[in-house]
């Protein structure tokens, strides 16, 4: 009576009291165990007969890390070749060699590739690696010989120059040369080239500078724009014309003269391509630099014939215009022919015909990210683009239907057997690459 006195005295009866302690005394003995009833894992028993306690089930942190790494983009569509992947971060810029035989890029994880070109259309593509040391390189450009590339540097802000050389096993290997070039642009750079000469290389930035250096860094001549900002600049593929566009309506033209023995000499005034209402974003030459193809703020593209004397004052002509149909700012490649030509904007790429001007074919959401570079390799063939970490190469099917169109216009003009069977069979190829592409006759 005592102990139920000391509790209060409460009245109970005895038994109901002795009942509360034990289930009091069972929830504080529950809440203390640091186990869990053991259950036979689905596994079955342990191999010395007992059951393992279930463990709870945590996520693995390398499962974990895989879910969280970004996924490559799908992208399919009936034209696509290939989808060169072997970059881990964006690709930042391509460049075709003279000879065709490669394709070289660069990206944000401190590499450089060579793409065999021969291995396009195959399952495989095998590619070089040259690892750009302690830095990464925003772009990248080909010698003449394809021995060598130059890129630029986005942290140093400078040249570099790799040669490739061949070892005794017959494999490659890059070293870059002593000493890169001076630091001599004040804003941004936003294209480099080398002459297919090899006399001269050029630097452009986003003020109104160009640059046009010896292959041993000496700057040999400084270009003011006067566009006020810099959008676009490059070398023509003739190795003779460097060309910018920027906030003006024009783009400007200037040939790097030479003397006869390989003397720098001058660079003066070529001629301009006149005609847009708004700011040029793009432009592009043809492999001939007979042709030129631009794109402007004011929401089209225009087709120059360039083949004009310059020097006695004559003005390029206007071929025909073509409305932009992706979002800007916008890029845009002339095919080496001149019959074709792609404009890029946003994540999407369009292709048109250069005789009429007509969008022929259309490749929506290509990359993850905005599309930073656009080529047509040495051929023709193909159409190719970066944005994200795979670089696209697309069949040009466009311009196979050009060559067809433009050969038939001239074999209802031509009477000579010879003209005639040439013409002849350059339809016939190009209607059997066309039967290629598609699987059937087109």
């Amino acid at each position: 009576m005592e102990v139920w006195a000391a509790l209060g005295g409460s009245g109970l009866p005895g038994a109901l009291i002795v009942l509360i302690l034990v289930v009091l005394l069972a929830v504080a003995l529950h809440r203390s165990a640091p186990w869990e009833t053991p259950t036979a894992p689905q596994g079955g028993p342990r191999a010395n007969g007992h059951a393992r306690p279930e463990q709870p089930r945590k996520a693995k942190p390398a499962a974990r890390a895989r879910r969280e790494k970004p996924q490559q983009h799908s992208f399919a569509h009936r034209l696509l070749v290939a989808a060169l992947k072997g970059h881990s971060s964006p690709v930042t810029c391509l460049d075709f060699s003279s000879n065709g035989k490669y394709l070289a890029s660069c990206s944000e994880d401190r590499t450089v590739r060579l793409w065999s070109t021969r291995d396009l259309a195959g399952r495989e593509h095998r590619c070089l690696r040259a690892n750009v040391g302690l830095d990464h390189a925003e772009f990248v450009r080909l010698s003449p010989d394809s021995r060598a590339f130059i890129v630029w540097l986005a942290n140093a802000e400078t040249i570099r120059v790799y040669k490739m050389t061949k070892k005794e096993d017959g494999s490659f290997t890059f070293s870059a040369t002593s000493g890169d070039f001076p630091k001599k642009h004040k804003a941004p750079v936003i294209n480099i080239g080398i002459a297919e000469t090899g006399k001269f290389i050029m630097t452009a930035s986003s003020d109104t500078t160009i640059l046009i250096w010896s292959p041993k860094g000496e700057v040999l001549a400084s270009i003011n724009t006067n566009q006020m900002n810099n959008a676009y600049a490059t070398v023509s593929p003739c190795g003779r014309f460097v060309a910018s566009c920027g906030f003006t309506p024009d783009v400007k033209v200037w040939e790097v003269c030479f003397s006869k023995n390989g003397d720098f000499r001058e660079v003066t005034r070529a001629f301009e391509l006149k005609g847009h209402t708004a700011g040029v974003q793009s432009f592009s030459f043809s492999n001939d630099s007979r042709r030129m193809a631009t794109v402007s703020k004011d929401g089209t593209w225009k087709f120059w014939g360039t083949d004009v004397e310059y020097k006695k004052q004559q003005d390029p002509y206007l071929l025909l215009t073509g409305q932009c149909a992706v979002p800007e700012p916008c890029r845009i490649a002339l095919s080496p022919d001149g019959r074709t030509v792609a404009v890029a904007g946003g994540t999407d790429i369009v292709v048109c015909n250069t005789r009429r001007g007509e969008e022929e074919e259309r490749f929506l959401g290509v990359h993850s990210h905005r599309i930073t570079d656009l080529a047509f390799d040495t051929t023709g063939r193909y159409v190719v683009s970066c944005g994200d970490r795979a670089i696209r190469v697309f069949h040009n099917t466009a311009g196979h239907r050009a060559v067809v169109e433009e050969m038939e216009a001239m074999l209802k003009k031509t009477g000579n057997k010879a003209t005639r069977e040439r013409l002849e069979q350059q339809i016939s190829s190009a209607l059997k690459a066309l039967a290629a592409i598609y699987g059937k006759k087109h």
